[in-house]
């Protein structure tokens, strides 16, 4: 479970975005700050993973403080949730090393889109392997899909369906079962599978029978 800390200093919206946080799989809130001197605090009582910080508090802005936090808990990520547009602060944001900028106001969808993306490549590059794979940079940065055409006959809406059945199931899925829960063919659903596999989306388990090994797929945690 990813810990998140909110760090807003309007109670309603650190309200709202809390709830947004916790309808979303594999992430919980175990904390709220409103200013900057209490981000500190809860931040090296908690140790959260991940901070969504707001730039305009009472006592300090967002950008200053993001130093402090990481003083406090060295491994912390940042996302930044702000109304500010200038193009000066978002740089200087991207110069500090956020996972993200998210301008308010946004949508429960919006926040999860970026959420997911910083599990599925933040957190499974932490943890999956002591050496990198180039597959796996590009998913940080967004890349991952950007430069090799999906197999022919295959539809980005469809392949998204196929990623949430694999982000929503219970441990791994075969292509039969996703064949069966999206009804598509098994051939159909292969292609999927075998297309997020050489992307370094999924990791694939052999399960051992009668005859051929059965291929099962599950995302990269």
């Amino acid at each position: 479970m990813i810990k998140v800390l909110i760090v807003d200093d309007d109670f309603m919206v650190a309200k709202v975005h809390a709830g947004f946080i916790q309808r979303t799989p594999g992430f919980a809130v175990v904390g709220v700050a409103h200013t900057g001197a209490q981000a500190v605090i809860e931040t090296g009582r908690l140790q959260p993973d991940l901070v969504l910080l707001d730039i305009h508090l009472p006592d300090i802005n967002g950008l200053d403080l993001m130093h402090k936090l990481r003083e406090v808990a060295p491994e912390l990520d940042v996302l930044v949730i702000s109304a500010a547009r200038e193009v000066d602060t978002v740089r200087k944001a991207l110069r500090g090393g956020i996972v993200h900028y998210l301008i308010k106001p946004f949508s429960q969808a919006d926040l999860q889109e970026r959420l997911e993306h910083y599990r599925s490549a933040y957190q499974g590059l932490d943890s999956a392997k002591d050496v990198a794979e180039q597959s796996d940079v590009n998913r940080v940065f967004g890349l991952d899909r950007i430069d090799r055409p999906l197999p022919k006959g295959c539809s980005i809406e469809t392949l998204k369906l196929v990623e949430a059945a694999l982000n929503e199931a219970d441990g791994t899925l075969s292509a039969a079962e996703v064949a069966a829960e999206l009804g598509t063919s098994r051939v159909s659903a292969r292609r999927y599978l075998e297309y997020l596999h050489d992307e370094g989306v999924l990791e694939v388990r052999l399960k051992y029978g009668v005859g051929r090994p059965e291929r099962r797929y599950m995302l990269k945690a």
